[in-house]
């Protein structure tokens, strides 16, 4: 139940074609280091008491998610924005939800994502190069936001349609959502 095109949320976003062309050129700079990006993702989460039970309550939880991340991450800087882009980012949104993982939770690990980009960006690349690197990266971490950030407000909107408390709205609206979806979420468009 996605409500904006894709367009609407790179334009939303200030993403524009320049920006799309940065996070192509580091394309091979950055996906050489997924696999460690997923690594320092999970060892930061997992400082988190609450995380770290959420994500080791179940053997072999963590060892798929980072093959999970791996392919997130690539796509990330694969430049390709794009309907099915959306989709996923949106439903992993709504999987995050489900688990009970908060927005106050997911948006700054998604900094922290930022943080490890920037540091590795930092070492890699020449001053000359960062400032247009920098704000494309940026760019597409707020795509990347804006779209969980949404499927959230769908998951609360159908919580509270339920009759649930405020504060299991998320997750139960996005249990709502994973029930009446089969293998591919509906997409609403709003204009």
């Amino acid at each position: 139940m996605y409500t904006l095109p894709i367009e609407a949320l790179l334009e939303r976003v200030g993403m524009e074609p320049h920006h799309i062309e940065q996070i192509k050129k580091l394309e091979s700079v950055m996906t050489p280091l997924a696999h460690e990006m997923a690594l320092g993702f999970y060892d930061y989460l997992g400082k988190d008491p609450r995380s770290r039970a959420l994500l080791w309550s179940e053997p072999g939880r963590v060892e798929r998610l980072y093959g999970a991340f791996e392919v997130w991450y690539r796509e990330m800087f694969a430049g390709v924005y794009d309907e099915e882009y959306a989709e996923k980012r949106w439903r992993v949104g709504i999987v995050h939800a489900r688990y009970g993982v908060t927005t106050s939770a997911m948006i700054p690990a998604i900094g922290y994502i930022h943080t490890l980009a920037l540091e590795h960006l930092l070492s890699a690349l020449r001053p000359a190069e960062l400032p247009e690197v920098l704000e494309a990266l940026t760019k597409v971490l707020a795509l990347e936001t804006t779209l969980m950030a949404e499927s959230y407000e769908v998951a609360t909107a159908m919580g509270l349609g339920a009759g649930v408390d405020w504060k299991k709205a998320p997750q139960r609206g996005a249990e709502i959502i994973l029930a009446e979806s089969t293998s591919r979420l509906t997409f609403v468009r709003g204009r």
